[in-house]
């Protein structure tokens, strides 16, 4: 997974003004249309999105056109567009994947608002303008059209009907997400966001849509869904079953790396403040409401795998041994999802030392619930199985109790989640720490920013255009981009 995002936190959202772009030079939107042998279709799309933006769009733009290693005339009428048509560019790549594409052009665009679509123009443009507008105004970081909300008119075939929303049932089950719609073509994200999000999405195919989303919606950013009438394209060339192969991949790559807190989302935080939930609960410690749910959560599934255990154990061996080998493996598991659900400490860093800590609270727990389990039998000589569980129950109780405490005060403190968050960056705390490995660097960039690849030089653009002219107007080929 890639980890080597910009430092600083993200600024608070503001309000794009319009003449401070115009000033600048620079477009206000930048849309992507990234192709791969679409000699057919380029044309007519460019033509009718360039007609559709200066009759509607109120603010400056720019459409790219972004060709990913096409074997056909492709290149040829990307460059014809650039040189008759003010506000459009052409990039040719000579490696394929969408994905690929717009990274590579998002992260070299001056544009503070990036947008893609598919060149089918499936999507009505009329979206356009509400798909961007939340982001102009500074109310969400990204925004995405959905074919599956309620007021969305959507024409296509059973079988994509069914693989769409097969896959976006497969997203919420094992992803958690909560968007509707992962793969409709017709995205925009703020520029500074992009920034520090590109790097960490490590697809350059079809599921790149998917992880941009799901990294974004882990990170607390807030996602805006604009219904769509959207109409099939018969002669659409992708491939249904490799795309969806690479796609369930990606799913498990992804579930995989947030799962064990490989990926530093507390990057992309946005400023205190900016975020409601980062409005406190008066009287109340920062995160300890928060922290006692998740404590609870994790507490009743350990208490119910630790009698099942127990139940387990007891058919082979008496009822301390029972309870002190189904203690110690509930205890494992509860420290690991405590650490990272609970207190948020991510990576491996100091989680020796924590299984350790959490070892020592266990023999707590172990005293307690044994001593209760030794007075029963010194009470009662022969106790029922049930009558042992329910001593137990009780003397979990006050063993979570003090387990909780324990676990805040000294296995998690707030200075060791923080110290953990650190290294978690790539260093000892601050700006000034240690860069990550070269592994880092060979995905094309350190931690210091998101460089995939020299700049992209656009190709030929006419006089008059609202931003800045390169200083070369011929096309150029952007070559090895990552």
């Amino acid at each position: 997974m890639r980890t080597d995002t910009p430092w600083s936190a993200l600024p608070a959202r503001d309000h794009l003004l319009a003449g401070e772009a115009d000033a600048a030079g620079a477009p206000v939107l930048d849309v992507v249309v990234p192709v791969y042998n679409e000699e057919k279709d380029l044309e007519p799309c460019v033509l009718r999105l360039h007609d559709h933006l200066a009759r509607t769009f109120p603010y400056a733009f720019r459409i790219t056109v972004a060709d990913n290693a096409s074997t056909d005339r492709t290149p040829e009428v990307a460059r014809r567009l650039a040189q008759a048509l003010p506000g459009v560019r052409s990039y040719r790549l000579e490696e394929k994947g969408r994905g690929r594409a717009l990274r590579t052009v998002w992260s070299h665009s001056d544009a503070p608002v990036l947008a893609y679509m598919d060149v089918d123009l499936s999507t009505d443009l009329n979206a356009l303008l509400p798909l961007v507008a939340p982001l102009i105004s500074g109310h969400s970081d990204l925004a995405i059209g959905s074919r599956l909300a309620r007021s969305s008119r959507v024409v296509r075939g059973t079988k994509r009907e069914f693989i769409s929303r097969a896959y976006n049932i497969i997203l919420r089950s094992s992803l958690a997400a909560r968007f509707s719609d992962a793969q409709c073509g017709f995205k925009a994200i703020r520029r500074e966001v992009a920034q520090r999000l590109l790097p960490m999405v490590e697809d350059t195919g079809w599921f790149f849509d998917t992880e941009l989303l799901v990294l974004a919606e882990r990170a607390g950013l807030r996602i805006h869904e604009v219904p769509v009438d959207w109409v099939d394209d018969p002669d659409s060339t992708v491939h249904i079953v490799r795309t969806a192969t690479e796609d369930l991949k990606g799913v498990w790559r992804v579930g995989r790396a947030l799962a064990v807190g490989a990926l530093p989302l507390d990057r992309l935080a946005r400023p205190f403040g900016d975020d409601p939930r980062d409005r406190g609960i008066g009287g109340v410690p920062r995160g300890l409401a928060r922290q006692l749910v998740g404590f609870c959560v994790v507490g009743a599934l350990s208490t119910l795998c630790y009698l099942a255990l127990y139940s387990l154990f007891r058919l082979g061996v008496g009822p301390q041994l029972a309870n002190g080998g189904a203690l110690l493996v509930s205890a494992v598991a509860n420290t690991s999802a405590n650490r990272r659900l609970t207190f948020g400490v991510r990576g491996r860093g100091g989680a020796v030392r924590h299984q350790a800590q959490g070892l020592v609270v266990f023999a707590i727990g172990l005293a307690l619930t044994s001593g209760s389990l030794a007075a029963l039998g010194a009470a009662s000589g022969s106790p029922s199985h049930g009558t042992e569980l329910a001593v137990l129950i009780a003397a979990n109780l006050a063993a979570t109790v003090l387990r909780f405490l324990l676990f805040r005060a000294w296995v998690f403190p707030d200075r060791d989640r923080g110290g953990d968050r650190d290294r978690d960056r790539g260093g000892d705390g601050g700006p000034g720490g240690d860069r990550h490995p070269g592994g880092d660097r060979d995905r094309g960039g350190d931690a210091g920013g998101p460089v995939h690849a020299p700049p992209p030089r656009p190709s030929a653009e006419p006089a008059g255009t609202t931003h800045a002219e390169p200083a070369d107007d011929t096309h150029h080929e952007l070559r090895n981009a990552r």
